[in-house]
């Protein structure tokens, strides 16, 4: 008898084994098309979808250099929420000083004040991460434990340092002129703000993505993710790689702090600890050292946040955590991993 024919079953393995990759890509607009069902209005699903990409972009900025720093560094920097902290307070203290250009209607002096408020919120923030890596971090690569109990340290330490600087009491302001307010789309009203921080997401994405991709530095540290004792044999000095991508890291959490702050209209020295938890999540089901993954998870996190917050507010506290939950059970390395080689 001649031997069964698997040819079609082999196939179907080889297509599922295909797309299995790039199944978390459709894990947004699935998540916004059940969205869509379960909120009986069009207009107020609009404005929920839009806010949830806000606040997700908003997210991954502060979440795409963590991720980075355990994919490469395997450092576990409790410590990350200070440099939010304290990018927020630089960040928000420039655009108080600029009231000149954010009291007036202009749009592009607005923007201008924005952006002077975020490149000084990077630099500190970048500074801050230098000396943070130095004192801190390098002693203790290797030894999660004591990265935990270290970095830890030094958040706290950091907040009192603001608290010392600025004050103990909450920061209220209010956007610039341009951006306050709402457009109206379709019957939603959607806040000009919340556009603008889907827009300023999106371009450092794919200006992350671009640079990990086709720069020189990017493929370094991708090859450093997978392989960092093949990078170094071949003469890269990978331990100023590490340095530089923690900088960075510390710079975009700097930079997403005056983002947050903008959006809530209030900073304070802990803004940074109580959002640790959303970042952890994200960095989790994204993957270690993926920006694509951390960039999806977030949306996912901003959507879910949104969406159940408007249908069962009591569950809106533990629905990130239900996420997080069922992607591990689907993938416990996270969506997109970038694995090391062993």
């Amino acid at each position: 008898m001649s031997a069964p024919d698997h040819t079609p079953t082999m196939a179907r393995t080889g297509i599922w084994q295909r797309l299995e990759p790039h199944l978390p890509l459709i894990l947004v607009p699935l998540l916004a098309g059940l969205g869509l069902v379960a909120i009986p209005s069009p207009t107020s699903w609009l404005t929920l979808t839009v806010s949830g990409l806000a606040m997700g972009m908003m997210i991954f900025i502060m979440a795409s250099g963590m991720t980075l720093v355990f994919g490469l560094m395997d450092v576990i920097n409790f410590g990350h929420g200070a440099f939010i902290s304290v990018g927020a307070f630089v960040g928000i203290s420039i655009l108080l000083a600029l009231g000149s250009m954010t009291g007036t209607p202009s749009l592009w002096l607005n923007l201008a004040a924005v952006l002077l408020a975020i490149l000084g919120a990077a630099l500190a923030t970048a500074a801050l991460g230098l000396a943070f890596e130095k004192v801190i971090v390098e002693p203790v690569y290797g030894a999660h434990l004591k990265q935990i109990l270290v970095t830890m340290g030094g958040l706290i330490i950091v907040e009192q340092l603001i608290l010392v600087l600025w004050g103990p009491d909450e920061i209220f302001f209010t956007r610039p002129e341009a951006l306050k307010g709402a457009v109206t789309f379709a019957g939603a009203a959607i806040e000009k703000y919340r556009l603008v921080a889907v827009g300023f997401g999106l371009a450092l994405f794919l200006a992350m993505r671009w640079i990990l991709r086709s720069t020189k530095i990017g493929l370094i540290v991708r090859a450093g993710v997978e392989n960092g004792e093949m990078v170094e044999a071949l003469g890269y000095r990978l331990r100023l790689v590490f340095v530089g991508v923690f900088v960075a890291g510390s710079a975009l959490a700097g930079l997403g702090g005056v983002m947050w702050g903008l959006y809530q209209e209030v900073i304070t020295a802990h803004m940074g600890a109580d959002l640790m938890v959303l970042i952890f999540i994200v960095v989790i089901i994204g993957g270690l050292g993926s920006v694509e993954g951390c960039f999806i998870g977030a949306l996912l996190v901003g959507l879910m946040q949104n969406y159940i917050a408007f249908l069962q507010p009591k569950l809106a506290l533990i629905s990130n955590i239900g996420l997080m939950v069922a992607i591990l059970m689907w993938r416990p390395q996270g969506m997109m991993p970038v694995v090391k080689a062993k």
